[in-house]
This record gives structure tokens, C-alpha cells and sequence, in this order.
């Protein structure tokens, strides 16, 4: 979750059967926008509930929003690679993330996507699930970033070698990483990331589940 304007904008939510997130309830959270960057299990697990809950606004692909709404989610923003829209508090553009989206019932998710979201704050950008990939180019021509989220666990996203290479290609110094150690499969040497950064001229942080930070300082 990021916390923008007093806004809530929580990010593919994934608390139910995410052993880490144990010891989070679904009824502490409370969120204003939930955007929803592909419909893997492991994104959209507690989407239907925060959603049914808290009254949140989804911002999602347009084959996510009509599966939501057939859930009973009907207060969705459906979007595509390349729109962009103004909510008001912030603004979202929509950018291509290159992998894939099948939803939990087996139905077709859309196009996975990432988001830029432009606040008077500052700007960030949430790559969602994604490889590497040269489109990373044109995220500085779009925003300056003040940081960004990227995947660093590696065997179903990029790992965090190639994170370092699209932190170069969106020129922003200030990374959080997230889609690590969740699974057997993209567990990392968390010391051995955060060097690798660090030779790199960026700053990596990889939160604590249920931690704090402001991203904006130092």
C-alpha cells in the first residue's frame, strides 16, 4: 500500500494463504483504490474481499473488471497498456509489463500491466509482474520518478541483476523490491541484492511484511 493525499492505494493484494502474511487480518486493512496489476493468485487473492469491505475503487485491465463485476465487485476503473486517467488525487498511466494473466478460475486476465501514478507528492511506478524489457525506456519520458517498485525474486519475473538494468532504464535511484521468498522458487540472498545494488550508484529496500517506510526519504 502506498498512502497518497490521504488516499489508500493498495497493490495486488495477496494476505489470505501467503504464509509471510500470517499475522495480517483482512479487516485491518483499509484501502480507497486497489490496482490491480494481473490476475494471478498471488495479486488478486484478497481483492474481491478488500473490495467487498472497504468500498475501494479497482483499477484494472478491462477482462479483470468484468470479472469482478460477475463477483459482485461492481466499483471498478477498467484501463489498458497506454491509457491514462485522472482520479482526482492522482493520476495513473497504464505501461506494459512483459508477462502474463491467466485469472484463479482459469478465465483470461488481460494484458498484465504496471503503473506510473503522478501525484503533487511526486511520482512512482509500480512495474507489476514483469521481465525485463526495453519499453522500460520510455517510463522518463513519461515521469520523473521519486522511486519505484520492481520484482526482484527472479524465475517468474526478473531477478535482481536485470531489476538493477530497468532501475538504469527508468533512471530512478530509489527501488523497493517486491515478488521475493514468498515461494521456494524466488527466494534471494537479500544481502547479495542490496549490494549488487548498491555497486550500481541505487538504493534497494526490502521491507519487513507489515513494515512502514517513507520511500521518499533518505
Amino acid at each position: 500500500m502506498v498512502e497518497v493525499n490521504s488516499k489508500k492505494l493498495l497493490f495486488d493484494p495477496f494476505i489470505t494463504g501467503n504464509e509471510l502474511a500470517k499475522n495480517i487480518k483482512l479487516a485491518d486493512i483499509d484501502a480507497d483504490y486497489i490496482l490491480q496489476s494481473h490476475g494471478h493468485a498471488d495479486h488478486i487473492a484478497d481483492c474481491i474481499p478488500i473490495a467487498q469491505a472497504t468500498g475501494a475503487k479497482v483499477i484494472c485491465s478491462w477482462e479483470i473488471h468484468e470479472w469482478l463485476y460477475k463477483k459482485g465487485v461492481n466499483n471498478t476503473h477498467p484501463m489498458n497498456t497506454g491509457g491514462s486517467w485522472n482520479f482526482g488525487d492522482f493520476r495513473v498511466k497504464c505501461t506494459a509489463a512483459q508477462h502474463s494473466s491467466g485469472l484463479p478460475d482459469g478465465s483470461y486476465g488481460g494484458n498484465p500491466m504496471g503503473f506510473i501514478v503522478y501525484t503533487d507528492e511526486g511520482n512512482f511506478y509500480y512495474s507489476g509482474d514483469t521481465a525485463l524489457t526495453v519499453d522500460m525506456q520510455l517510463i522518463p519520458q513519461w515521469a520523473k520518478l521519486n522511486f519505484a517498485v520492481l520484482p526482484i525474486g527472479d524465475n517468474f519475473t526478473m531477478g535482481y541483476e536485470d531489476a538493477v538494468r530497468a532501475a538504469k532504464m527508468i533512471n530512478c535511484e530509489n527501488i523497493i523490491g517486491v515478488h521475493y521468498d514468498t515461494f521456494g522458487f524466488i527466494k534471494i540472498d537479500h544481502e547479495k541484492a542490496i549490494e549488487t545494488f548498491s555497486n550500481n550508484a541505487r538504493k534497494l529496500r526490502l521491507l519487513k511484511i507489515g513494515g512502514t517506510i517513507n520511500p521518499l526519504s533518505p
